[in-house]
């Protein structure tokens, strides 16, 4: 659950999220990259955790070795 003195929307999205399999993951990038990203993705009209998403699943079928 959130911490700190949560409201009742805050619970019930956290509940629904942890229900539906959601995970947040945090992670550190340059800013002119991740700025550029967000313009580039307001600009073709996408929300920028969909085209996250779909280039883990494309790195995930591709079978690559990370290590390489």
């Amino acid at each position: 659950m959130p911490k700190g003195s949560p409201n009742k929307n805050t619970i019930r999205v956290e509940r629904y999220k942890k229900k539906a399999g959601y995970k947040t993951k945090t992670f550190s990038l340059k800013s002119g990259l991740t700025d550029a990203f967000a313009e580039a993705c307001k600009r073709a009209g996408v929300s920028q955790a969909s085209v996250i998403a779909r280039a883990m699943r494309e790195f995930i079928d591709s079978g690559e070795d990370a290590s390489k």
